[in-house]
């Protein structure tokens, strides 16, 4: 696969989010594909690569006064549902990869997090709060399937009773339900679904690997079966795409159990407001003008305002809107817009081998 702009001749794509693979903020020199009339044979289809990294530390800190938690591990770098409008593709610049069809073909798996996440629970000044997964690229991808680097993190953390939130859209959560429950049981464990269209169409379009609307209900369903708290994210609401949507999929999630809901306007950070544009138009050409106008509208004209307190929900007459219909559906629905805290109280620091004398 080429670094740059397009495609090479012999190379094929499917179910991918974007066509594009240039450069990312911090390269120097961009790369061009280029047809030089030496590709033979027959086509080949890009596939998912996934490179390992060592961690030397799991917990990143945040200090953000939009997100509701100070915590995270991130057990991927990069995500094969290949949303297009993810706002955490311009972290894949950082490692020298494009936001493009690098993020979503390229990724990089971190197993042995477990362990080094127990040695840093273990730390004498550790205060235990809730650790957010999920909140960058999506812990259930596909590739855990193979990995486990998720796994490997739950059992930590369901060993240790430690509090856990977690957001996905990805099926591969029903696998880890008996873990899961049981933390569940305890106060230890909240899930957000993300449902951002009930339209399989658009969906397929839009996040072209992951589970279709429909199949991310049955999760909703099938967790909160097993008493899990479950929160159903309309996250993104793309105005003028979306945004109609609204209260069918809230009504929709809590005919499947969930308890609770929030909604997050679209963010195109950095280099996403150019991927994003480049697929409506290719995806959506009669709704693209309307979509970004009133995007715009919602963002003080610009594609992108990331101010605190912003950048989350926008500003404006139409974000006001937004914010008013979901306020009255969710009370509607007696959905919770916050949900009881998780305790915190009945951690105790991960057991390691050589700790015997703990039993005595």
């Amino acid at each position: 696969m080429a670094d740059g702009e397009g495609i090479l001749p012999g190379r094929r794509l499917r179910a991918r989010g974007i066509l594009s693979n240039a450069a990312g903020r911090f390269e120097a020199h961009g790369v061009e594909a280029f047809a030089d009339g030496w590709e033979v044979g027959e086509e080949r289809l890009i596939r998912t690569e996934v490179r390992v990294e060592r961690a030397r530390s799991a917990l990143s800190y945040n200090r953000s006064p939009d997100l509701p938690f100070d915590r995270s591990v991130n057990p991927y770098r990069g995500c094969e549902h290949g949303c297009v409008y993810c706002f955490a593709r311009p972290t894949h610049a950082y490692l020298n990869l494009s936001p493009g069809l690098d993020f979503e073909t390229r990724l990089i798996a971190r197993p042995g997090i477990g362990g080094v996440l127990a040695r840093e629970l273990r730390a004498k000044g550790y205060r235990v709060a809730p650790i957010a997964i999920g909140t960058n690229t999506d812990p259930y991808q596909p590739c855990e399937a193979e990995w486990r680097v998720m796994r490997e993190v739950v059992e930590v953390l369901a060993g240790c009773d430690h509090p856990l939130a977690i957001t996905t859209k990805g099926t591969l959560i029903e696998r880890d339900l008996d873990l899961l429950a049981p933390m569940a049981a305890k106060g230890l464990l909240r899930v957000g679904v993300s449902v951002t269209t009930l339209d399989a169409g658009l969906a397929r379009r839009m996040e072209p690997r992951a589970a279709l609307p429909a199949r991310r209900l049955e999760v909703i369903r099938r967790l909160s079966a097993a008493g899990v708290p479950v929160r159903v994210m309309v996250a993104p609401v793309i105005p003028g795409l979306t945004d109609h949507e609204l209260e069918g999929i809230l009504a929709a999630a809590k005919g499947a159990g969930a308890v609770g809901a929030s909604w997050i306007m679209l963010r195109l950070p950095l280099e996403v407001a150019g991927l994003w544009r480049d697929w409506l138009a290719r995806a959506e050409p009669g709704r693209a003008a309307k979509v970004m106008a009133r995007l715009r509208e919602a963002r003080g004209g610009r594609d992108y305002d990331s101010d605190w307190g912003k950048r989350m929900r926008g500003e404006g007459l139409f974000a006001k809107l937004i914010a008013a219909r979901f306020g009255k559906a969710v009370a509607r629905l007696g959905l919770e817009e916050v949900l009881p805290p998780l305790r915190c109280d009945l951690f105790r620091p991960p057991v390691l081998p050589g700790d015997q004398l703990r039993l005595f």
